[in-house]
């Protein structure tokens, strides 16, 4: 078993061996280029994304504004300690001047005419709070390790299915050999 350890046990493949076969080079350089493109993939496609998701986040940070806004009728519910925030509706003015009404969550059991602050974006359309610079940060790093991850899955799965592709060659060579070679050891035992 100490002859399979260390790194010359990772590299076998790579060894001048006369025993070494035509598809045991092909299946050490299939591993090599698969692992190659599962590294490349996932961190060009990975980095990519969260470039993207990063970029995006940013502009929404500059572009997104927050907007007074006054309830138009009483929200639902009554003011308790740790109660939840209810969808109510609000009515808003854009910076062109058009008046826009919508929902949004305020607190349980505030009063109609109650102001509260609404985020739009540069059409005067109602739009959740931007991330800011640490989440937006994280939401890119995450999304980045997934997109990755999945891109790297297409070479993995590739190079899987040209090794088992070799795999079953390399076997139905060995059955046509041991077909050929079996029946001349013709000693048996019974």
């Amino acid at each position: 078993m100490a002859a399979l350890r260390g790194p010359r046990a990772l590299l076998w493949r790579w060894w001048p061996n006369p025993l070494r076969r035509r598809s045991d080079r092909l299946e050490a350089w299939t591993v090599l280029a698969t692992w190659l493109l599962v590294l490349l993939a996932g961190m060009v496609a990975g980095l990519a994304a969260a470039e993207s998701v990063e970029r995006t986040l940013a502009r929404e940070r500059v572009e997104w504004r927050p907007v007074p806004a006054l309830l138009t009728e009483r929200a639902p519910g009554t003011r308790a300690a740790g109660a939840e925030r209810v969808w109510a509706k609000v009515r808003w003015t854009a910076p062109d001047g058009s008046a826009h009404e919508g929902q949004t969550r305020v607190d349980p059991g505030s009063a109609a005419g109650t102001p509260v602050t609404v985020w739009t974006d540069p059409d005067g359309l109602l739009v959740t709070r931007p991330a800011t610079e640490a989440q937006a940060g994280l939401r890119a790093a995450m999304i980045g390790i997934l997109i990755g991850v999945s891109a790297s899955a297409v070479p993995f799965a590739g190079g899987r299915m040209v090794r088992g592709r070799l795999e079953r060659r390399r076997m139905d060579q060995w059955d046509m050999e041991w077909e050929r070679v079996g029946p001349q050891w013709g000693w048996k035992t019974g």
